[in-house]
């Protein structure tokens, strides 16, 4: 078993009592982390995803067809539209709704799980606002 000294107190301690001796100081230096709770880190898997959020509040004024949201999220792809679009039903953020017409109609809506987003994202808007640019 190997020996260390102490270089503050010169005891000398077992290799398994130095090792504890640095976690515990190293411990009390550092700065404690808080851990995002389940909830926030899942909101974020969502609201993150590139386009997601901007999708939401494009969809804050009521139902757009998908041309009028290729047309409304500036930059988007077709093929990433709906593949968000797919993401955030799947979330319960966004509904799709078929018209049976003459003619078939879809538009895309939020739920009411995505319209209580909306308050959030008004605070996140005035934020970046204030902080942002």
């Amino acid at each position: 078993m190997t020996q260390t000294v102490d270089p503050a107190s010169g005891s000398t301690t077992g290799e398994a009592g130095a090792c504890a001796a640095v976690a515990s100081a190293c411990a009390e230096a550092a700065p404690t982390i808080v851990r995002c709770d389940a909830a926030l880190t899942h909101v974020f898997e969502i609201l993150g995803k590139r386009w997601n959020g901007v999708i939401v509040g494009a969809l804050s004024t009521g139902p757009a067809s998908f041309s009028q949201l290729a047309r409304g999220v500036i930059g988007i792809s077709d093929s990433v539209l709906s593949d968000r679009l797919s993401g955030l039903a799947g979330a319960g953020i966004v509904t799709r709704v078929v018209e049976s017409g003459p003619p078939v109609s879809v538009s895309y809506e939020l739920t009411d799980a995505g319209r209580a987003l909306l308050p959030a994202m008004d605070e996140l808007r005035r934020w970046a606002e204030h902080h942002l640019v």
